[in-house]
């Protein structure tokens, strides 16, 4: 174990809850810690559902090509924790990860907080310490009283599309949890918002009115499409033609339009050259990305694999949509092998994606103990009238999806999962 992997243990001992949403203890740790979400560089803050780390690289590799220093913080991460990092650019190096860890531990003394809240505090260190034009803030979980919506005066905030997910705590509707995502909202500072469900978009737009601020709202004040083979994107400030994004997936042209119309609202300074290299450089590892590595090598030569970390229902229709554009390129026999933790429903991730007719490989995910059994997972797709089977690691679903000609193999349904392939394969996120 690592030193880093021995930190955050202890921390993680500090509560009995993974998950307790609520600000004062991360106010309180914060303050005994000098403030540092008072010295932080201009912030956009991001909430949502589905897409907020695809929007934040799209924005990342936006600003960056302007020549802008940009700090983010996202979560979960893939295979390290310092994925979770970015100092001006790069992974936070280990031996400053861990220094910030330990002093946020002493000066909390062993004061009840949750490990988000710690690692939180950390980062809020780091970057306060660590010179940087932008920091590109991800929200953990919902937004009122998620850890991060301690920044009183974003540069900008950006909601994604708020969907059905972490219902324990956020609630049991779309206008519920769009509740809670709104809480990022505050006066003066601007809004771009993700398409919405109409009782998602009402919740939103009636908190927005009440703090005065005015949103733009995508696919209303702004909009983007592929013609041509070209992102076309429109504002109010005019049209813009613009090479396709890297990242595959209409999805991803949803979010680049967002991260576009967000530097643009936000007044961030990026022109359109930049916004051009971004589009063609942007990294977002796990979102249907092609594999080549160590897994790829274990198929037939004709066979394709894909890796995709969407782990509920609107993630399943994106990917869904994904995999129809590529049936579209080439028809394919789809072996889906599976991994979910146990809070999701299988049945439910699987239904977007019957059309396909599907093999299924139910995978447990290794070393997650609130992971759902291989067998449950192929018992949910064969109830679905799906051929399914479970095996017992990823290197035996990649042997068993290798006796399927020419197929599309899809590594799916949990980011940890995801992390996991990412590590066998030997090309973790950089």
């Amino acid at each position: 174990m690592s030193r880093t992997d021995l930190i955050l243990q202890r921390l993680s001992g500090l509560h009995p809850k993974l998950i307790d949403l609520g600000l004062e203890r991360i106010e309180r740790l914060l303050e005994a810690l000098g403030r540092p979400q008072d010295r932080l560089p201009p912030v956009i803050h991001v909430a949502g559902t589905n897409g907020k780390g695809s929007t934040i690289a799209f924005m990342r590799a936006f600003l960056e090509a302007a020549g802008q220093s940009v700090h983010v913080y996202t979560s979960p991460h893939l295979v390290r924790f310092n994925e979770r990092i970015r100092l001006g650019g790069q992974l936070v190096p280990t031996r400053r990860l861990n220094e910030a860890l330990e002093r946020v531990e002493r000066v909390n003394g062993g004061e009840n907080i949750t490990l988000f809240e710690v690692t939180t505090a950390a980062a809020f260190l780091l970057f306060s310490e660590t010179p940087a034009d932008f920091l590109l803030l991800e929200v953990g979980m919902g937004g009122i009283y998620d850890t991060t919506n301690v920044v009183a005066q974003p540069r900008g905030v950006v909601i994604t599309p708020v969907d059905l997910d972490h219902q324990a705590f956020l609630g049991n509707t779309i206008a519920e949890i769009a509740v809670s995502k709104a809480g990022i909202l505050k006066r003066g500072s601007p809004a771009v918002i993700g398409y919405q469900q109409p009782e998602g978009r009402d919740v939103i737009e009636r908190a927005a009115r009440r703090l005065g601020v005015h949103p733009a709202f995508q696919g209303e004040d702004f909009h983007g499409h592929l013609e041509d083979g070209r992102l076309v994107f429109q504002d109010g400030d005019g049209l813009l033609d613009l090479p396709p994004p890297a990242l595959f997936g209409d999805h991803q042209v949803d979010n680049a339009s967002l991260a576009i119309a967000a530097v643009r609202r936000f007044g961030l300074p990026v022109d359109k050259q930049a916004l051009e290299r971004g589009l063609r450089t942007v990294y977002w590892p796990a979102r249907m990305t092609p594999l080549t590595g160590k897994l790829r090598d274990a198929l037939p030569p004709d066979a394709e694999l894909w890796l995709d970390g969407g782990h509920n229902a609107h993630g399943a229709a994106a990917l869904a949509r994904a995999l129809a554009a590529l049936q579209g390129q080439r028809p394919a026999p789809l072996v889906l092998i599976m991994g979910m933790m146990n809070n999701r429903s299988p049945a439910i991730f699987l239904e977007p994606l019957r059309q396909f007719n599907p093999q299924v490989v139910g995978l447990t995910i290794p070393g997650e103990t609130n992971a759902h059994e291989a067998s449950a997972i192929a018992q949910a797709a064969q109830a679905l009238g799906l051929e399914a089977s479970p095996q017992r690691s990823l290197g035996a679903a990649i042997r068993k999806a290798a006796g399927v000609p020419s197929a599309r193999v899809v590594i799916c349904g949990s980011l940890y999962l995801a992390g996991h392939a990412l590590a066998l394969n030997g090309t973790p996120p950089h």
